[in-house]
């Protein structure tokens, strides 16, 4: 259960996408116990993958550091009490895009 409001730390995202990751970790929250901190990613994400395309990755926990690279406007972090949900969709350059992978063979170990 969501006993506590929810603190956004850091955003780009829209506010109507805000309040999904919100009420979906509130969701979360019904369902798990905050000791299931994989359990409660893996449901956001999957919600999210489903809501807004695959692509998106979440963090849970209550000690954790983090550098990632984002799509933009597709970035969330908030805590609810000690608990604390990155939740982001990754942004690469394909290697094909880049070429910098050209000439490369593929190595078994």
């Amino acid at each position: 259960m969501l006993e506590g409001k929810a603190v956004i730390g850091e955003t780009d995202m829209l506010q109507t996408m805000q309040k999904v990751a919100l009420d979906l970790a509130a969701k979360a929250l019904d369902f798990f116990d905050v000791t299931e901190a994989t359990e409660i990613a893996r449901f956001i994400k999957k919600e999210f993958d489903g809501k807004f395309g695959s692509g998106w990755q979440c963090i849970v926990g209550t000690d954790f550091g983090s550098f990632v690279t984002h799509s933009s406007g597709c970035f969330i972090y908030f805590c609810v009490g000690s608990l604390a949900i990155l939740l982001f969709r990754g942004s690469a350059v394909a290697a094909t895009e880049t070429n910098q992978f050209a000439g490369l063979d593929t190595v078994k170990a």
